[in-house]
């Protein structure tokens, strides 16, 4: 068997998975131990990965070492979630393929320590469009100049070159389901509303 085209193609998946999770190279070189040129050269494909350097990237991930590799499916289509957190909210992935759409569960715990109203709210931008639909809480999304505030059974959809952020509007936790298009992974670009566009109470 030819394994030069599956070695080939774990660069781009790990480049999926550190942008997917909004990581740098120095954060996770913090966190596995692998230096930031030899993640960097595993990426492009200028170093050839081994199981000394999967092993902890799979770890950091949160994903097992056969979606890594990308190997063949077994045919099983149950989905077996693994949750991460980021920035104090939960992420739920619902699909396995890291290229095309891609969807997730997310869940915002309440802000115990909410900003006055009227301060600004520190909004992204990325490639791509989404589409949400709350399960259940109020969900405020901050789209450019709009502040709207989405209930259970209520959902949106719109491109996200539009500056954009998400927060819970209520006392309890907000879940929601988000897909969007493969170019959603790319890095967010930070951009800031003018000042005294932010959130209505």
């Amino acid at each position: 068997m030819d394994f030069e085209p599956v070695l080939t193609a774990v660069g781009p998946r790990l480049r999926a998975l550190r942008q997917a999770r909004d990581l740098t190279l120095s954060q996770l070189c913090d966190t596995t131990g692998i230096s930031v040129s030899t993640l960097s050269r595993l990426e492009s494909g200028q170093r050839k990965p081994t199981l000394e350097l999967l092993l902890p990237l799979a770890q950091a991930y949160g994903v097992p070492l056969d979606e890594l590799v990308g190997a063949p499916a077994t045919g099983d289509p149950r989905i077996h979630a693994r949750p991460f957190t980021r920035h104090g909210r939960t992420f739920i992935p619902l699909t396995r393929n890291l290229g095309g759409m891609h969807a997730y569960k997310m869940v915002i715990p309440p802000d115990r320590t909410p900003s006055p109203a009227g301060t600004p709210v520190e909004q992204g931008t990325h490639e791509g469009y989404e589409w949400l639909y709350v399960l259940s809480g109020r969900l405020r999304l901050h789209l450019g100049e709009h502040d709207l505030v989405l209930k259970a059974g209520e959902a949106a959809e719109f491109d996200t070159r539009t500056p954009h952020a998400f927060a819970n509007a209520g006392d309890q936790p907000v879940e929601f389901l988000s897909l969007f298009g493969s170019q959603g992974e790319r890095m967010h670009v930070r951009a800031r509303p003018a000042q005294g566009a932010g959130r209505t109470d």
